[in-house]
């Protein structure tokens, strides 16, 4: 048997979960405790309690129906019952001649049938008419003998002291548990919070604390975190060495074919022009998030101006839809840059480009648009890797790159806790690229 719809009413957070894990043993013990308290332990002391009054009452009736008349009953049954500490009317005027009790008067439950079947000629029991006493009739041979006597001769005075005291007792342990299991969850919301804003980009000082087992996963992010560190600074010096090395060879070639007449050189400097922008390429994925901090700023007018600068640019760029208002903490430049990535590959494969920004509570999404020959799906996933060039899905005689486009855009995506769908675009009928940051 599954209980997997269990999962849909379960607590998502560690605090919740634990909170459940602490509360239902407790809850369960209350319920099962006071069950059996009430039906084992309160209901047996109250039918004892209930059976040793009838006994009484049976031996004043059988001393009333030994008596030959009425004057000679009535001074020993009165005898008799004021030792008993029980008033007696005999005859009785106004006799009970049913049964009552409070709904919620749970001993009367059990009052009720034990004095009917334990007193003979018993002909009604009331204990609704004063909760602090019990009032009945039994008839006799010289008519109804009304009775009465304290209420606590048949049940149990405060038979709920023992709930309270243990709700009272369970409540504080629950209260003290709760605080010591706060303690040993916030180094663990502490990991998470470091974990997560490592993989957006940013680093929070952290420290390993807690239990062992939390302290040994602390030092192991710690140490993957500055491995990861290690490997970006020597990937980022290694790429802009190369780079920087590689721009005074190109300098030069540049200035000497400039001063050529050579009827190749129009060729040659369109090649050393595409040398340029590859190794622009791989400044820019070398950088890799490296551009600046994040910031609260508004994403309508970050796109705004990236399709204010499309359009000077000359590129036809027009701006669809804006859902959505609010400000977020983003990285202005690097999102800029992922943005002008997308934008340059859809007006570079396609004739024109669509923006659309829609922003939720929980998620902020760039979706850009092109009328182009879009890519594939069985190869989507290929077109996200660095340095893929899709040459027979896109116009590579439109000014193709180096493949390192939609691979910045995806890291700066998962920087910020999103990521990049590409789909195909339903109103322009080409690629179609979402940009999910979270928020």
């Amino acid at each position: 048997m599954t209980f997997h719809w269990l999962k849909r009413y379960a607590p998502r957070s560690l605090y919740g979960r634990a909170a459940l894990i602490l509360l239902l043993p407790v809850v369960t013990i209350q319920l099962v405790v006071s069950v059996v308290f009430i039906q084992r332990l309160f209901e047996d002391v109250t039918e004892q309690m209930t059976g040793n009054v009838a006994l009484e009452l049976r031996r004043l009736v059988e001393l009333v129906e030994a008596s030959p008349d009425l004057d000679s009953a009535r001074p020993e049954a009165l005898a008799l019952a004021r030792s008993l500490d029980i008033e007696m009317t005999l005859p009785q005027a106004d006799p009970v001649t049913q049964d009552s009790r409070i709904f919620y008067d749970l001993s009367g439950r059990l009052v009720l049938p034990t004095l009917n079947e334990a007193v003979p000629g018993m002909m009604g029991v009331d204990l609704a008419g004063d909760d602090k006493r019990v009032r009945l009739s039994i008839a006799t041979d010289f008519g109804p003998m009304g009775l009465s006597f304290d209420r606590s001769r048949v049940s149990a005075s405060n038979p709920h002291q023992l709930l309270v005291i243990m709700m009272l007792a369970s409540l504080l342990m629950t209260v003290i548990a709760y605080l010591f299991l706060r303690n040993q969850l916030r180094p663990i919301k502490r990991l998470s919070d470091a974990a997560q804003a490592f993989g957006r980009g940013r680093t929070l000082p952290y420290r390993p604390s807690g239990a062992t087992e939390v302290r040994e996963a602390g030092a192991a992010f710690l140490d993957m975190r500055n491995r990861i560190e290690r490997q970006m600074e020597q990937r980022t010096l290694m790429l802009s060495g190369v780079s920087h090395d590689l721009r005074t060879p190109l300098t030069r070639m540049r200035l000497s074919l400039s001063m050529c007449d050579d009827p190749e050189a129009p060729a040659l400097q369109r090649d050393v022009e595409e040398m340029q922008r590859m190794l622009d390429a791989f400044l820019d994925f070398a950088r890799d998030g490296a551009l600046d901090d994040p910031v609260d700023i508004d994403p309508a007018l970050l796109l705004r101006d990236v399709a204010e600068n499309a359009r000077r640019a000359g590129q036809d760029v027009a701006i669809a839809r804006i859902t959505g208002d609010g400000s977020a903490s983003l990285q202005p430049l690097a999102i800029t840059r992922a943005l002008e990535n997308l934008l340059g590959n859809a007006t570079r494969y396609g004739t024109r480009a669509e923006l659309t920004l829609s922003m939720t509570p929980r998620a902020i999404v760039f979706t850009i648009e092109d009328d182009g020959p879009g890519i594939p799906e069985e190869v989507r996933a290929d077109a996200l890797r660095p340095f893929s060039r899709l040459d027979p899905s896109r116009n590579q005689n439109r000014g193709g790159g180096v493949g390192l486009g939609l691979s910045i855009a995806m890291d700066i995506a998962r920087q910020h806790g999103g990521i990049l769908r590409l789909d195909r675009s339903e109103r322009l009928g080409g690629l179609k690229a979402d940009l999910v940051l979270a928020r």
